[in-house]
This record gives structure tokens, sequence and C-alpha cells, in this order.
């Protein structure tokens, strides 16, 4: 088991999420930065659909009951194992009883922590993905909750630890911490035309510059800058909506939506992220500029 000390404003269960149930109304949920995710799971002999947690801006803190090895990566963060110095983006021991503590992002909004063997609860509908949306998966964490641990598959891969026990290492004898990097304040993300890019007078977005709005969350980006002018009146009747496509409520400022969307919607889409910028979405803070770009997909 792992006991929560500190949860933090919104620590959830993630893994690869729940793909092709759309049609149920069920959205994909899972990590908004899969490949951080991955990267963890891997560091730590996890295979890549493991469950993990995803863990925002102003990190947690947990006790392990039993030794194991953990990996954080994604958004750049302190890690401390009873105090001491640990290492981020790579292996660490944490031996039974030690506390371990993930800070605040200095970079990115979401940091990854794989722990061996995964996180274990229950599954729904084949994923242990948290869905703020629906409901679906386990409730975000909460200080005192107690998280299963899996069996892990094997140690980590041996060129990461210098011994396969966890409860053997000493957590002073790490490597050196990497200096923590500032936020990235410009992101670029590619976008294809959407299915009513024709409902308005400049649908192409390529070249325009918008701001992250604190308003964002697990659902959708939201951003502030030059509102859009629709050409078209009228309704329009709910229709499919994928991950990364762009809409535009009646205020003219565009909405992306991330993993945990709604899988039908009234807005019209004039614009769809390409799949590889969504991490950047998914690590970009309040404040930070999106530029979008054209895509040849």
């Amino acid at each position: 088991m792992i006991e929560v000390l500190r949860a933090g404003p919104l620590t959830t269960v993630q893994d690869l999420g729940r793909p092709g149930l759309a049609h149920l109304g069920v959205p994909r949920s899972g990590a908004l930065d899969q490949p951080a995710l991955r990267l963890a799971n891997r560091l730590v002999g996890n295979p890549p659909d493991a469950a993990g947690l995803e863990v925002t801006l102003t990190g947690c803190r947990l006790r392990a009951t039993v030794a194991t090895w953990v990996a954080a990566t994604g958004g750049y963060a302190t890690v401390t194992v009873d105090g001491r110095p640990g290492r981020f983006g790579g292996v660490q021991p944490v031996p039974a009883g030690a506390t371990l503590h993930i800070g605040r992002c200095t970079r990115g909004l979401r940091t990854y922590l794989a722990l061996a063997g995964g996180v274990d609860v229950p599954p729904v509908l084949g994923s242990r993905s948290t869905d703020v949306l629906s409901g679906l998966g386990p409730a975000a964490l909460r200080d005192g909750d107690l998280l299963p641990l899996g069996a892990p598959s094997g140690p980590p891969p041996p060129s990461t630890v210098d011994s396969e026990d966890p409860s053997t290492v000493d957590v002073t004898s790490t490597e050196e911490v990497p200096a923590p990097v500032e936020v990235a304040s410009t992101v670029e993300v590619r976008v294809a035309p959407g299915p009513r890019a024709g409902w308005f007078a400049d649908p192409g977005l390529a070249g325009a510059t918008y701001t992250v709005s604190p308003k964002s969350n697990r659902v959708g980006v939201r951003l502030t800058g030059p509102a859009l002018t629709r050409v078209r009146d009228g309704e329009l009747p709910s229709e499919g909506v994928v991950l990364g496509a762009v809409q535009i409520p009646a205020d003219g400022q565009p909405v992306i939506f991330l993993a945990d969307h709604p899988t039908t919607g009234g807005y019209p889409v004039v614009a769809v992220v390409h799949p590889a910028d969504l991490p950047l979405l998914a690590q970009a803070r309040p404040g930070t500029t999106v530029v979008f770009r054209g895509s040849e997909r």
C-alpha cells in the first residue's frame, strides 16, 4: 500500500485510458501527457499501460508501507525521500516506511509518478483512470487514502539502478538532480481544419495567438484572445467530438478538448489539434501563450 499524506489540489490515478468507447458516450480519459506516463512506467519496469499518479502543479506527499521503486516524469518537480534529495526523471528507491514528497512544478503543470507494480485500484470499463467529467474510475485522491500496489513484473532495467532491492539502497547516494527549468512561455500546436471551419470568417487559426485561461482543466484547455466571428447563424445539433477538437462557444473563445472531454457537443468545431501536440497542451500552465500552426495532416 501507499498512504496519501497530502493529496494536493488534484492528484488522480491515470493509465492509458478507455479508447474505443465513444459510441457508448465514454471518453478516452487517461493521462493527459501519455509520453510522460509511458516513460515513468518504463523506468520502474512496469508495462506501458500500468496505472500511475497524475499530480497537478503543487505536488503531493506519500508514505510507502513496503519498499518500492518510483519514477517521476513530465512537469519538473523536486523529489525527496524523508527530506533527502531524490531523483527526477530516473528511478528512485523508496524504503518501507519512508515519506516520498513530490514538490511543486517549476516547469509544466502535471507530474507523473509511476510505482513498481502500478496502482492496483479496481478497473472500470477496462481502465483505472479517473474521469473527472463522467465520474468513472476512482475518485481524486484525498488525504488519508490508501492505494494498493500491484506485484512488480520485475526490477527496473539494470542500467538505471545499482541494486534489485530498494530496501538496500542508500537514498543519499543518488544521481545529481537536474536543475529546474523555467516554464515555457509559448507553445506551438498544429491544427487541421475541423468539420465546421466554414462557419467562421477566419477558420484556419494558423498564426493566431491565444493565452491559456485559469479555467482550463482535464476536460479542455480554455483560451483567451481574438474571438472568432461566425458567418453562419443558427444552432448546430449535437454531434460527435474527438480528442483535440477545437470548439468555439458563443463567446468566440476556443476550447481545446483534452482526455476527459464529452463525446458530443453542440458548438461548432473549427479545427482539430495534431495528436502529437496534445502533451504540450497538457503541460501548458495558465498564462502560457498558445500559437496555432497549420498542419499537413
